[in-house]
């Protein structure tokens, strides 16, 4: 991608205005290799492919949705409020977290209705995923793309699928990397957090390569 390309912003190139905004949020500004939000269930359910395949999509989707729901709420319910005085910024926060943890409910109960093997898998994490940071920091990083770029549905719905996507790439990679290093030999006193963290430094180095290559 050429900087003339990488610098072009929606009104000059229209339709390359969305998939700028999915490569941003996806890999110059990842969330978690770069923002190093979510760190807790990516080190934790990183360890099997499977249970990594589902948190990524778990969040994912929950990223993608409530991204558009706070957006509706900041621009039609948090604004007008706003020009009244009220406190927007304070209920910006709790609004947030209620939309999340009644999203994270719902696609809870559809996953032990889908995949009962699933849904044990991720155990404890699933409803944690209410107070992962990635997915409240999407939706702050939203608000404030909104505010200082004016992002409109369309784009703020592809930011939230790019940062759920960029998560899921993260966390993907992390498992195919433990996973290989299962047959590998590791200094005992590197051997499981150690060793992991080493890994996801490496990896959050070879996304900040990326920063500066794509700007919207």
């Amino acid at each position: 991608m050429t900087p003339a390309l990488a610098q072009a912003g929606p009104s000059t190139m229209p339709g390359a205005g969305l998939m700028l905004v999915l490569l941003s949020a996806a890999l110059t500004d990842n969330i978690l290799l770069t923002r190093f939000l979510g760190m807790c269930p990516f080190l934790s359910v990183s360890r099997q492919i499977k249970s990594a395949f589902g948190m990524g999509l778990a969040v994912l989707f929950v990223t993608t949705g409530t991204c558009v729901l706070n957006y509706w709420l900041y621009v039609y319910l948090l604004r007008p409020l706003a020009a009244y005085g009220v406190p927007a910024e304070s209920l910006k926060l709790i609004l947030f977290i209620i939309v999340i943890a009644a999203f994270v409910q719902l696609m809870e109960m559809l996953i032990e209705r889908i995949s009962i093997t699933l849904y044990y898998s991720l155990g404890i994490f699933l409803p944690l995923i209410t107070v992962n940071c990635a997915i409240l920091g999407a939706s702050l990083f939203m608000v404030n793309n909104v505010t200082s770029k004016g992002f409109g549905l369309w784009r703020v719905l592809t930011y939230g699928f790019g940062s759920g996507l960029g998560w899921f790439v993260a966390i993907m990679l992390m498992a195919g990397i433990r996973r290989r290093l299962k047959n590998a030999r590791i200094p005992p006193a590197l051997e499981g957090a150690g060793i992991t963290l080493i890994i996801t430094g490496i990896m959050a180095m070879a996304f900040v390569i990326f920063q500066g290559m794509i700007k919207i």
